[in-house]
């Protein structure tokens, strides 16, 4: 059953206010490479730690994972959760957006002789609802929210491809490395715009919808070296001031600082929750 009520919270004017904080255009002049570098890091970082998000994440879903499951990932990026998660079901039907990022995905599968995973360039948001309409087990996304314009309608479309279950999986919390850096280089107080945390939107929207959710986090650490650092602080700090040569040299200097034995550690959170279809 679903209510809706007037009086119930109206999350759409925050939501769209904290979203458009975080979904701007990068302005990185000193690297033409730098999106090539950048996603070169990311499947980097998952290489170091053995896939430990998405380890954690297939170990907290471990109660309702099956050998027999099809699952559908929507914004799959590199893999962190994807293949951990092949390792546990019958099939992963992991849906990206980006066409570099598919081509990396699939190399990195061949690589890791993963069989089980069909990555489909697509925008899940475009996908017509009677094509995937209960077609898998499992619909997940993971550390995708702010990519959504219409997160209501991103819910919508998780339950109606699902037979059984839906799950999120979001990062909870910045760094002090982007924060200190941001207001190093930038001069202005950090107020939360690179802050992951998008959870409590999709838990008011299906509470709201009489959904009863399963909560829970999980805890892994992401190393990175000063270069890997440098671009990941940057990747934020891009969105607000052009990075030229002389900024991106300021950048990296300042991150020195939280090196221990030339890399970075970062211990991150990130909340699940996952709901039965009804």
């Amino acid at each position: 059953m679903e209510h809706e009520s007037s009086s119930y919270i109206d999350w759409r004017q925050v939501w769209n206010g904290m979203r458009k904080a975080r979904i701007r255009p990068l302005r990185i002049t000193y690297d033409k490479d730098f999106e090539r570098h950048f996603l070169a890091d990311q499947f980097a970082k998952d290489q170091s730690n053995n896939y430990e998000y998405g380890r954690e994440v297939v170990k907290n879903l471990s109660g309702l994972l099956s050998s027999d499951f099809e699952v559908l990932e929507i914004g799959a990026g590199p893999g962190t959760l994807t293949i951990p998660l092949a390792g546990k079901v019958k099939m992963v039907t992991a849906m990206e957006i980006s066409a570099k990022m598919v081509t990396a995905l699939g190399k990195e599968l061949g690589n890791k002789q993963v069989e089980n995973v069909e990555v489909i360039k697509n925008d899940w948001m475009k996908v017509a609802e009677y094509k995937v309409k209960g077609k898998f087990d499992l619909v997940i996304c993971s550390h995708f929210l702010w990519q959504v314009e219409d997160l209501e309608l991103h819910l919508k479309k998780m339950e109606n491809a699902s037979r059984k279950f839906c799950a999120i999986i979001q990062p909870s919390g910045r760094d002090a490395v982007v924060r200190e850096t941001y207001e190093a280089i930038v001069s202005h107080p950090y107020q939360g715009q690179f802050e992951p945390d998008a959870d409590i939107f999709p838990y008011i929207i299906l509470r709201q919808k009489g959904r009863l959710l399963n909560t829970s986090s999980i805890e892994y650490a992401i190393k990175r070296d000063r270069q890997q650092l440098a671009r990941y602080v940057t990747s934020f700090i891009g969105r607000y001031i052009e990075v030229d040569k002389k900024v991106s040299e300021a950048i990296k200097e300042f991150v020195k600082k939280y090196l221990r034995n030339d890399f970075h550690i970062e211990q991150c959170k990130a909340m699940v929750m996952w709901w039965r279809i009804v």
